[in-house]
């Protein structure tokens, strides 16, 4: 396995970690960081998901620069982002952190979009993630980590900047799920 791809799954091996720092009370209490009152737990899940979203960048960078692109980091990269992303929307709803309505349909998308992958991939064809569905990636990861840090800075202005960007997400996710379905159409014309 290859640099890239190791780091790929070091982003899948700091999901149960981040699960573990924000669900369970280890007694760190609270804190105030840049206007946002919040419990210790949730600042250093923050720090981590934000940690292990920042090896997405790293990996493809690396992978880029190296010529180390593989079917197996085109298949291991947009699924680590997907379960790390899953596993940080189900925890902010459960929390009551974000509405789940709009994680349903974030979360619909991100499963069929992989159901579509397998699909391709049984004809033996590994699709990269479009520059919309990684723009959509970070969309996503900048709603999260503004809701884990309880809306840090704009706090103080009084913007809701963690839901703006949570609306961003969905309406970038919904697009580039129609834009991958789209271009990929043949699977359900062709299939018999």
């Amino acid at each position: 396995m290859n640099i890239p791809n190791k780091i790929t799954v070091s982003r899948i091996l700091l999901i149960p970690v981040f699960v573990i720092v924000i669900l369970f009370d280890f007694g760190w209490g609270n804190m105030n960081f840049l206007g946002a009152e919040m419990p210790v737990n949730h600042f250093v899940a923050g720090l981590i998901f934000i940690i292990a979203s920042c090896t997405d960048w790293v990996d493809g960078y690396y992978a880029r620069k190296y010529n180390l692109v593989t079917n197996l980091g085109k298949f291991l990269d947009p699924l680590a982002d997907k379960l790390l992303v899953a596993a940080a929307f189900i925890v902010l709803v459960e929390l009551g952190m974000a509405p789940s309505w709009i994680i349903i349909i974030i979360l619909s998308r991100e499963f069929a979009v992989t159901g579509l992958r397998a699909i391709l991939a049984g004809e033996g064809e590994i699709v990269a993630a479009s520059q919309l569905g990684k723009i959509k990636t970070w969309a996503q990861i900048v709603a999260i980590s503004s809701l884990l840090l309880h809306n840090t800075i704009f706090t103080l202005i009084n913007i809701p900047f963690d839901m703006i960007t949570l609306y961003i997400a969905l309406i970038f996710t919904v697009w580039s799920g129609w834009e991958y379905f789209y271009l990929n159409r043949r699977v359900f014309v062709n299939s018999k």
